[in-house]
């Protein structure tokens, strides 16, 4: 399909606002089967592809949104209240399909030619990239890839190695179909989210789909057509912080959902409260609980401000403020977890049966809160060591 044939339907934010309220309790229909499953299922991918989920932070011209951050924030969290995996597995291919409109326009031509398209992705470094004619020849493993069984693309960073220059770290496309899956996930938490390993085995790979990893990360994109786009003007990690931390706060909204659906009728077991709803304990637990989730959704909001606001102005940005979006994204993990873990504990010992939601809630946000960039304690330090006047201790900011 050439760039003229390609759809020009694109979801207004209204539409897809509308769209999610309906979405949430369909999505979480398919939640614990896609648990078993261990992937998303097939009806759930359908039903996201059909509200234009996937076109949002694809370039207008493929029939994508270009929304900015907050809007990304507002439909993952009523994606978090429905299933925390399916909502971090569609947040992956926001930022992998991000990445790839920093591409040379030739590439994204191909993989945009669908305007649904799913890009997953791998930013750590693995593997080799061997330069031959009109390319490099793609050989290695990638674990954690999120989404993988239904995606069409891959971006993934490796080492290029070239017999007259040092070994460069570079980010390429390659197509679901040139790669294998290797059926490894096997997990307490976020099973749902399919982060399998894929594998290349002399894939070539031509040299309009290739990136320098720095050209990535400050972003220094290759697109010309993408380059006055407001969205693409944001250092890649903070574009991926900020596009992803909805998430957290939406999985303590579907907490307390599944908290109160549970509550009506229940006691206290071992104690003279025959409701729940009557005990003093339980009044501090959800209204704390309530709270935490309040503070944590304002620091989703207040990394998204800064990211929009920084990425519309042009301007450079700071270090503190560089520090700061990751400081919100720690912070807005570590309440909404306590909020979640706050409304599990309430829940009674009849809370951790399979089919109750709340049990895959926690073990899901536990997952999601090791994850190295959510980590609370070492994004608070990187802000920390900035407010003192020192560098930081990591590149991904």
């Amino acid at each position: 399909m050439s760039i003229t044939e390609i759809p020009k339907y694109a979801p207004t934010l209204d539409h897809l606002r509308s769209s999610l309220s309906e979405l949430v309790p369909t999505l979480r229909e398919k939640a614990a089967w896609s648990e078993e499953h261990r992937r998303i299922h097939e009806d759930s991918i359908e039903a996201l592809a059909e509200a234009g989920i996937f076109r949002l932070r694809k370039p207008f011209r493929y029939g994508g949104v270009e929304c900015n951050t907050r809007t990304l924030v507002d439909v993952a969290i009523e994606l978090g209240r429905a299933d925390g995996a399916l909502a971090w597995t569609v947040s992956t291919y926001w930022i992998a399909s991000w990445i790839v409109g920093l591409f040379p326009d030739e590439a994204q031509d191909e993989v945009f030619s669908n305007p649904d398209a799913r890009v997953c992705g791998a930013v750590s470094p693995s593997g080799t990239a061997v330069p031959v004619d009109g390319g490099v020849v793609l050989n290695g493993s990638w674990h954690f890839v999120s989404g993988a069984w239904h995606a069409n693309w891959q971006e993934l960073a490796t080492i290029l190695l070239r017999p007259d220059a040092p070994p460069q770290p570079v980010i390429v496309a390659v197509p679901m179909s040139s790669l294998e899956i290797v059926d490894d996930w096997y997990t307490s938490g976020m099973s749902a989210s399919g982060s399998v390993t894929t594998v290349a085995k002399e894939v070539f790979v031509p040299d309009t789909h290739i990136i320098p990893m720095e050209a990535a990360i400050r972003p220094n994109g290759l697109s010309q057509l993408n380059a006055d786009s407001p969205i693409w003007r944001s250092p890649t990690i903070l574009a991926g912080s900020a596009a992803t931390v909805g998430i957290l706060v939406g999985m303590a909204k579907a907490a307390r959902e599944a908290f109160f659906a549970r509550m009506p009728g229940r006691p206290i077991r071992y104690t003279n409260y025959e409701h729940q709803a009557e005990a003093p304990i339980t009044h501090v637990q959800v209204g704390t609980a309530v709270m935490k989730t309040e503070q944590a959704e304002y620091h989703a909001y207040h990394a998204a401000a800064l990211v929009d606001a920084k990425a519309a102005s042009g301007e450079p940005w700071t270090m503190e403020e560089r520090a700061r979006v990751r400081a919100d994204e720690g912070w807005a993990t570590k309440l909404a977890k306590e909020a979640v873990d706050l409304f599990a504990s309430a829940s009674g010992g009849s809370s951790i049966y399979l089919h109750e939601p709340i049990q895959r809630i926690v073990r899901d946000i536990h997952a999601i809160s090791v994850h190295p960039m959510f980590s609370p304690d070492s994004n608070t330090e990187t802000y920390g060591r900035v407010l003192c006047g020192l560098e930081p201790n990591t590149m991904f900011i």
